[in-house]
C-alpha cells in the first residue's frame, strides 16, 4: 500500500475530540470519511444548500495529488443528500478549513448531526498537461467527435 503523510491542521477544538478525525472504515476503503464538525444539528431543507465546516485543514504540498471531496452513497440513495458541487477540488496548494457543501435534492427536511459523516475524501494522483493548439489532430480515432450517446443505448 502507497501511504502519504498529509499534513493535516486542527481548526476546530470539536475534532479529535468530541468528533473523530478522518479515517478510512476499512482496509479496503478509497477514501476517508469527513465529519461535520458541528456544535449543534443542522436542518438542511428539500432544495437548500448549506457549508458544513469540516473542522480541518489539509496541506498536500505536492502538486502530483489532489484530494477529492466525494459524496456518501447512502446519504444520496436514502436521503437525497449530495455534494452541491458534485466532486470537490482540494488543491495541493489550498491550506484553509475544508468546507463541504450539502445539497438535499431530497422531498423531506435532513437533519446533519455533529460529527455525522457528510462525505469522503480520496487522494488522487494529478497530471498537469499543455494545451498545443492544431488545427488538425495528429492522429484520428476511431470515435471522432462522436458523443452523446453516439453508441447506442445498450
Amino acid at each position: 500500500m502507497n501511504s502519504h503523510k498529509i499534513e493535516t491542521k486542527i481548526m476546530n477544538p470539536l475534532m479529535g475530540t468530541a468528533i473523530p478525525l478522518p479515517s478510512y472504515a476499512t482496509n479496503g476503503s478509497a477514501a476517508m470519511d469527513l465529519r461535520a464538525c458541528l456544535e449543534s444539528s443542522r436542518t438542511i431543507l428539500p432544495g437548500e444548500t448549506v457549508l458544513i465546516p469540516s473542522g480541518i485543514a489539509i496541506s498536500i504540498h505536492d502538486p502530483g495529488l489532489v484530494a477529492l471531496l466525494v459524496p456518501r452513497s447512502g446519504l444520496g440513495i436514502r436521503h437525497g443528500i449530495i455534494l452541491a458541487n458534485c466532486i470537490g477540488v482540494i488543491d495541493s496548494d489550498y491550506q484553509g478549513e475544508i468546507g463541504v457543501g450539502i445539497y438535499n435534492r431530497g422531498t423531506e427536511p435532513y437533519i446533519v448531526e455533529p460529527g455525522e459523516r457528510i462525505c469522503q475524501m480520496m487522494f488522487m494522483p494529478v497530471t498537469q498537461a499543455a494545451l498545443e493548439v492544431v488545427q488538425e489532430f495528429s492522429q484520428e480515432s476511431v470515435r471522432g467527435a462522436g458523443g452523446f450517446g453516439h453508441t447506442g443505448r445498450d
